[in-house]
């Protein structure tokens, strides 16, 4: 009988036992859940659904931060036979009501009473929903159903009953629908089987030696099926233990807590990373950062030399190992002190952080994919690893290039069809290939680079193609910025939307003794605009002159995702931004002649008076 995700969990079950399989933070202090435990929650959901009517085929909706709960709730759908349709909890109603209607789903599980409440004043949009289940708190509603309620049901019901509807689903089932972001338009259902999901998981657990000695810090959303597959149901197949960070902002202090062994992310967790010690070690005192730079150089050099097989010489490594105990081990200390590895995807990674985090003792090893192939399409790994590159492409997938440059991928992890939208299918899949829509190449290493989405290139006014993306990534890594928009599409030349990182900001004008109002009067002063022209002007001196950005525009806020400018993950939605900002954009290119123009831009806020 061929394995479904929720038959490889149950089985583990046994195999584990008393062993922690997850934790999460309870009254101040982590608390431990074991796998037996795991398994009953499992069951005790699945049997509640099948009570409620949950039939094979049917689909029910998770909303709700990363908790054990969302695993019972995702685990036990899919062994009542049903998909998961993952949604962000912090998406907004709209949205919520277009993949409710799209997918026809029948359950809806949430953490928010507050939504739960809103949600019933919209059911005549949603006829196929029959019940909201509330993962905590209670509301008294026909249509609301509380945990304890379901718990109850699941415990009435045989377990027999799903048992029988475990042995009766097999790898090539439906498991879920997720529905990407999309950086344009509405979102689309990405069907993904069991097969899909397990032959990507199967094909990354041959690269990366995890165990059940180790364990996982998990904050990214649950509903992106990178922290999904890869720090969830990876984690599972391979026994590992997942650990609750209480939420995005307090990473930090949850990996001194739990001190995980691996840690996956998108690269601006690295980024702010990166940020924060550059900018701790370029305003202390003179001598540690003269140690700091030195260590960092020498720490660079012998990680090169090691990625090309080269000897480091005695040298090289007495220096390395005292550049390790003067910096690097207070570092990895303050991450956990366990640290074996970071994983990097969902956005291109800067390579200069990954030489930096590599330097230090814990590699970052950046992979790339989509939600359509399940996700992973490559990865680096130990052994096997170049910074700036994606890494190598998994075994089980065949890739080629169009005569374009576009990425073309093939094999069991890549999606089969887009819920309920034959054209976009079409669109996508051609004999057998997905289009992925992003510009590559493989060195003759075999390794994958990935330069930028093909419908985000910028074609200059003079014919230059540019990916717009390297550039930001390059400029993020300076500590006084946080966000940057390259436009210039059919322009004469590149211009940017620059959002600075304000708690730097504010030391550096309270140092430089600049005085200031609020964060329009910082971003308006000359000094912090020749401070940003200056540190913008020394990251692009060797980049090619069609390359660099003339012109900037300070904002005095983030892109944000209540204004469709960004899409859950933080991927910036180009279209929405030229929209929303137009008039800033054009106004950056009618200033005459060619010298340096560069302005601020203060957004009222909703509310403000």
């Amino acid at each position: 009988m061929s394995d479904t995700i929720p038959r490889m969990v149950l089985r583990h079950t046994e195999r584990f036992a008393e062993r922690t399989v997850m934790r999460r933070k309870q009254g101040g202090r982590y608390r431990n859940i074991s796998w037996i435990e795991l398994g009953e929650q499992i069951r005790t959901y699945a049997a509640g659904l099948i009570d409620l009517g949950l039939a094979p085929g049917d689909q029910a909706t998770i909303m709700s931060p990363n908790c054990p709960e969302w695993a019972y709730a995702d685990l036990g759908i899919m062994a009542a036979g049903g998909r998961t349709v993952p949604v962000y909890h912090t998406e907004s109603l709209k949205t919520i009501l277009h993949i409710l209607q799209n997918s026809q789903s029948r359950f809806f599980f949430t953490h928010s009473p507050l939504f739960a409440r809103q949600l019933v004043h919209h059911l005549s949009r949603v006829p196929h929903l029959e019940k909201i289940i509330l993962l905590s708190g209670s509301v008294n509603h026909d249509h609301i159903l509380s945990l304890a309620e379901l718990v109850r049901r699941g415990h009435s019901l045989p377990r027999e009953c799903v048992d029988k509807t475990l042995s009766g689903g097999c790898r090539e089932d439906i498991a879920t629908l997720v529905y990407t972001s999309g950086t344009t338009g509405e979102p689309k259902g990405v069907v993904l089987t069991h097969d899909n999901i397990l032959s990507n998981i199967e094909a990354c657990c041959h690269l990366f030696r995890i165990d059940e000695r180790d364990q996982c810090l998990s904050f990214l959303p649950l509903s992106h099926i990178f922290e999904r597959m890869a720090g969830y149901y990876m984690m599972l197949h391979q026994g590992v233990t997942i650990a609750y960070a209480e939420s995005i902002d307090t990473v930090p202090a949850n990996l001194a807590e739990v001190r995980p062994t691996i840690v996956i992310s998108v690269p601006r967790l690295y980024e702010k990373m990166y940020s924060r010690i550059i900018e701790r070690a370029t305003t202390g005192p003179w001598l540690k950062k003269q140690i700091f730079f030195l260590s960092l150089r020498i720490g660079r050099n012998f990680t090169r030399k090691q990625l090309a097989s080269e000897t480091s010489g005695v040298w090289l490594s007495l220096a390395r190992n005292l550049a390790d105990r003067l910096v690097f081990s207070a570092l990895r200390e303050k991450l956990g002190g366990r640290l074996r590895f970071f994983v990097s995807g969902g956005a291109p990674l800067v390579t200069e952080i990954a030489e930096f985090f590599l330097a230090a003792g814990v590699p970052i090893y950046e992979g790339y994919g989509l939600t359509e192939t399940s996700p992973v399409i490559a990865v680096n790994y130990p052994g096997r690893h170049r910074p700036g590159s994606v890494g190598p492409s998994l075994d089980t997938l065949s890739l080629t290039f169009s005569d374009e440059g576009e990425l073309m991928v093939k094999g069991p992890s890549v999606f089969a069809h887009y819920w309920q939208q034959d054209e976009a299918t079409t669109q996508a899949l051609k004999d057998g290939w997905f289009h992925t829509g992003d510009i590559g190449h493989i060195d003759g290493d075999g390794y994958l680079f990935i330069s930028d989405r093909k419908k985000d290139l910028i074609v200059t006014a003079g014919g230059k193609n540019i990916a717009p993306l390297e550039l930001e990534n390059r400029i993020k890594t300076d500590p006084f910025i946080a966000s940057v928009l390259v436009y210039g599409d059919r322009k004469p030349y590149l211009t940017a939307l620059v959002v600075p990182d304000f708690d730097a900001l504010q030391k550096y004008a309270a140092h430089k003794k600049i005085d200031f109002l609020d964060r329009c009067d910082l971003i308006c002063h000359p000094r912090i605009l020749d401070l940003i022209r200056r540190r913008i002007d020394r990251i692009q001196q060797d980049t090619p002159s069609y390359k660099r950005i003339r012109r900037f525009t300070l904002l005095s806020r983030d892109f944000s995702a209540s204004e469709g400018e960004v899409t859950p993950t933080l991927k910036l939605r180009r279209k929405e931004i030229g929209k929303n900002f137009a008039t800033v954009l054009e106004d950056i290119y009618r200033a005459e002649g060619k010298v340096i123009h560069d302005t601020s831009y203060c957004i009222i806020e909703r509310g403000d008076p």
